[in-house]
This record gives structure tokens, sequence and C-alpha cells, in this order.
């Protein structure tokens, strides 16, 4: 996905700030402050549907599994294939 990215500086602080955290329960405070239940339960969805469409899991079972739309999941699908390559370096790097 070839989009130009827009980014101000308060999302850049943002980034930062995510990047000072040192241990998942850090990262974990940090989120429940920041976000909805809900924007986080999306968050946790889209991780989960990403490493399901890198094991090869079917859509359908992803979306039995999960719950996930599979508007979603297309879209997770959209994003892990062509898009700024966010998920692909994350996982590389957790080794899955």
């Amino acid at each position: 996905m070839k989009r130009d990215r827009i980014e101000s500086s308060h999302e850049r602080e943002l980034f930062t700030a995510i990047l000072a955290l040192k241990t998942p329960d850090e990262t974990r405070d940090f989120f429940y402050d920041l976000c909805t239940p809900a924007e986080l339960e999306g968050l946790v969805d889209r991780w989960r549907v990403a490493q399901m469409l890198l094991q090869k899991t079917p859509y359908r079972k992803i979306a039995k599994d999960t719950k996930v739309s599979t508007a979603t999941i297309v879209r997770v699908a959209r994003f892990l294939n062509s898009g700024f390559g966010g998920y692909k370096t994350v996982m590389k790097r957790l080794g899955k």
C-alpha cells in the first residue's frame, strides 16, 4: 500500500512515548490509560488476526475462533501483505 505518511509532531511524541516503555506490564498500563476497552480490544483482535494469517489460517476459521468480522480480517490481510510493513517487522523481531 503506497501512501504518503503524514506524521504530526504529536503523533511522533506518542510513538516515542511507546518506545520509552520497558516492560509488558508498563506497556499494558499505558495502553489501559490511553485506550477505551473497545479500542484496546480492537487492537488485540487485529494483532491476533495478523498472527493467524501468517500461519495461513483460513479466513472462516479466524472469524469463528476470534469473533472478528471478515471485513476486519480482509483489512488486516491487506495491510499485512501490502501495508507499511509494521506487522512483518514486529513478527520477525518476535520470531513469529
